[in-house]
């Protein structure tokens, strides 16, 4: 892990414009101030989405038309503290299906934090965590034949560019099976007066959450980041439906990471690029699944219409 973060950083430093991948936010510090933004008042995104999962449960059901009657793997990417999949959970629990849950993640902190929980709350269903990259993992689960659901929600594909979320989607077809279905949550195009505060709130923990990269890498690589010299920017481009996020250096500075034995030179008001967040809508997903096995089946969106779970089954 070490090494690849290192890898990461180095290349992504050495770009232009520079770059960090969002990835590297999570350990554990980050996600607990991610729990925090979650709970934000400017933050509608988990809110939304939760609206679905508490409030429209049986119809995520119905329209993956769960047999009752057949086992089938529940797969979750980029599970976090799984507060919407419980929902879900304690439903098709209830209801007696036949089920193993798979979250996985890149936080092994996330994961061992959720694995307890559900052991406490629901003490019936499988939980099986898997730590790492979502497709070294499914690979893993490739073998078993069992019907799969997989779950990628929080429109973390909106941290991709729409090529790169073509890409991954294709990859994630090759490896289900026909009649296998995913489940992605969206958050959907909308004013700049909704969005914006989203990545910029007023308390300022977004902007510890992205500084947060930094202090990973002068904890993990022996940086000497002075954190007080960079600042969280966020900017939302309403027309083309693009949020995005920068750490920008607020004066000219030269930057040492020991494990690679490299300095760096930032110019004042120089911006490192570290998160991309889509917005979408259904002419923009249909465009970016044109080329895949996966075909859209249905769309529930929360009661104010700000985001949406699309059904897609592979063909």
């Amino acid at each position: 892990m070490t090494e690849t973060f290192k890898n990461d950083v180095e290349k992504g430093l050495n770009a232009t414009p520079k770059t960090l991948p969002s990835k590297y936010f999570y350990d554990k510090k980050g996600d607990a101030l991610f729990v925090e933004i979650m709970n934000l008042p400017e933050y509608y995104l988990s809110r939304c989405e939760l609206d679905i999962f508490q409030n429209k449960t049986k119809d995520l059901i119905d329209k993956l038309q769960l047999d009752p009657n057949s086992y089938f793997e529940l797969i979750e990417l980029g599970a976090r503290d799984g507060s919407k999949t419980k929902e879900l959970l304690r439903m098709i629990d209830a209801k007696k299906f036949k089920f193993d849950y798979f979250p996985i993640d890149i936080s092994i902190n996330s994961l061992k934090l959720l694995k307890q929980d559900l052991n406490e709350e629901l003490p019936n269903v499988s939980v099986q965590t898997k730590q790492g990259d979502y497709f070294g993992v499914l690979a893993s689960l490739k073998e078993s034949k069992l019907p799969k659901i997989v779950l990628f929600l929080g429109s973390n594909i909106g941290n991709m560019s729409d090529e790169m979320a073509a890409q991954f989607i294709h990859n994630l077809s090759a490896i289900l099976q026909a009649g296998d279905k995913l489940v992605l949550g969206v958050d959907l195009i909308k004013p700049k007066e909704l969005v914006l505060p989203a990545y910029d709130d007023h308390e300022g923990i977004t902007a510890k959450f992205n500084l947060n990269l930094l202090r990973r890498i002068n904890d993990e690589l022996g940086g000497n980041f002075d954190l007080n010299l960079f600042e969280h920017q966020a900017e939302y481009n309403e027309e083309e439906g693009i949020a995005k996020s920068f750490i920008t250096s607020t004066v000219e500075q030269k930057v040492t990471i020991k494990a690679m034995g490299k300095s760096f030179e930032f110019a004042a008001a120089e911006k490192i690029h570290t998160e991309v967040s889509r917005k979408y809508n259904d002419a923009i997903l249909a465009k970016i699944i044109a080329n895949t096995d996966f075909r859209i089946c249905n769309k529930i969106m929360d009661s104010k219409e700000y985001f949406a779970d699309y059904i897609l089954e592979r063909s």
